[in-house]
């Protein structure tokens, strides 16, 4: 296990938070909206160092202060070392954003164990893995905010994806279940269910295959990763203090 730290971050009044898989897409909107709220944000990346210190230099560009380190968060003890380098760096964790994540579709009679436990694995253990960590810290601190992407994958299903669904489904239970153990201590724990958002992932599907997911949404169109990324915000914010256990669906009304 590798944890690569930047040097040079000095502490201030300002909050920290983390993003997993927060190098590109959705973690990367996520990482670069939270930098507008005046937060020290710690970018987690596991295999892609070079879109992770770009993301880094955009934030800082704008005005902001990022981080860059390394972790598999699929592995436990990995994101322990994870946290207590955060810990020691910075003193605290105020906002967790689970974000890391992967697919392998398949139909399910096809699907292998390995693709199946992968996937789980990343989703669903790593956001268990993180949320293990930081909420000692977060205890201590008698407070921090909680945001861990789902999917309406897993409110819905979707063929060809059950190990996906499995996955984001787990996020909706595990984040309930956490906001029940913690709120008590000041702490929120909430889940965002994307409905289609533009990524480098749709960005190569055929018009026609667009066309048809345009169509399916009640909108009448895909969503973008800084729809998400401001969701994440607000979940993140003072203002959303009251609120816990909650499942934001950004969706375009797919989930009505």
């Amino acid at each position: 296990m590798k944890i690569i730290a930047q040097k040079g971050i000095h502490m201030s009044d300002k909050k920290i938070a983390v993003v997993t898989g927060g190098a590109r897409g959705i973690g990367k909107a996520i990482a670069m909206e939270l930098a507008k709220a005046v937060n020290i944000v710690v970018i987690n990346y596991n295999g892609s160092a070079d879109k992770a210190e770009e993301t880094k230099k955009e934030i800082e560009a704008a005005g902001g202060q990022a981080d860059v380190m390394q972790c598999n968060v699929a592995d436990f003890n990995a994101c322990e070392t994870f946290f207590k380098v955060i810990a020691e760096r910075y003193g605290r964790v105020d906002i967790l954003v689970n974000n890391a994540g992967i697919t392998k579709d398949g139909l399910l009679m096809k699907m292998s164990e390995e693709d199946f436990s992968r996937v789980i694995d990343v989703n669903l253990k790593g956001a268990f893995n993180c949320i293990r960590h930081v909420s000692r810290m977060m205890l201590r601190q008698r407070s921090g905010r909680i945001i861990s992407l789902a999917s309406v994958v897993g409110l819905h299903g979707n063929a060809g994806q059950a190990n996906y669904a499995a996955s984001k489904a787990g996020i909706i239970g595990l984040t309930k279940s956490a906001a029940k153990e913690l709120a008590s201590r000041g702490i929120t724990v909430n889940a965002i269910a994307p409905g289609f958002i533009k990524t480098d992932m749709t960005d190569v599907l055929s018009d026609k295959v667009k066309e048809n997911i345009a169509a399916s949404i009640p909108m009448g169109k895909m969503g973008t990763t800084e729809d998400v990324a401001k969701a994440a915000a607000f979940l993140a914010s003072d203002g959303a203090g009251y609120i816990t256990g909650q499942v934001l669906s950004v969706d375009g009304g797919m989930a009505m």
